[in-house]
């Protein structure tokens, strides 16, 4: 198996790939391990708490908190770990965790599968209900409960600034929007001017 860590973060469509770790109704947190190329069992979650949809990672990133950048795939298809999903970004969670006296950013990407017919039409994430908005922040929440963090829910952005913030996990260099070409001029992605790449990967934090 390839180092999923490493894959392109966008294909040549700008679309981004999320590699699942976590399928959809699952209680068992899996992390992806380079180490072992292999899905491990992170932690399980509290009783009568699932996955309310795929969550993974985006390769090729680096955010805050020094895993990549973390993503919910919103969609009803059964998928399993491993598998590499085609998304459009519909937006974000911004969300501050805090540790001890330590706080930082740990942000989760919202989007949906390019090839899934049931939510083509959802543009942005906050088209979604504010009761369904809300559930999702009560099980990002909820998941940390057991650990020695809180998190805090700092509101909801649309795709625009979900794409920024993306662009800002240093992208690396391999992934197709580093390629110039001129029939991509429109992506809203920043060049790779003065960013950095991905230091060596690791074993993703629980």
């Amino acid at each position: 198996m390839a180092n999923l860590l490493k894959l392109p973060s966008l294909d040549n469509e700008g679309n981004v790939h999320v590699v699942v770790e976590t399928p959809r109704g699952s209680r068992a947190k899996l992390t992806y391990d380079p180490d072992l190329r292999a899905f491990v069992l992170s932690k399980s979650l509290m009783a009568g708490l699932t996955y309310p949809h795929d969550w993974g990672f985006i390769p090729s990133t680096l955010a805050e908190d020094g895993d990549p950048v973390d993503a919910l795939v919103i969609h009803e298809a059964a998928t399993s770990p491993g598998l590499v999903i085609k998304c459009k970004v519909i937006g974000m969670l911004e969300i501050l965790e805090h540790r001890k006296k330590k706080k930082q950013r740990n942000d989760r990407v919202m989007a949906v599968p390019v090839n899934s017919h049931a939510e083509q039409g959802l543009r942005d994430v906050r088209e979604l209900t504010r009761q369904v908005r809300e559930e999702l922040e009560k099980f990002f929440v909820a998941t940390a409960e057991l650990q020695s963090k809180t998190l805090e829910c700092l509101g909801w952005c649309g795709p625009k600034q979900a794409l920024q913030f993306i662009s800002e996990g240093h992208l690396a260099p391999g992934s197709p929007v580093w390629s110039p070409d001129p029939e991509r001029e429109s992506l809203p992605l920043p060049s790779s001017e003065g960013q950095e790449a991905v230091p060596n990967a690791r074993r993703r934090k629980g």
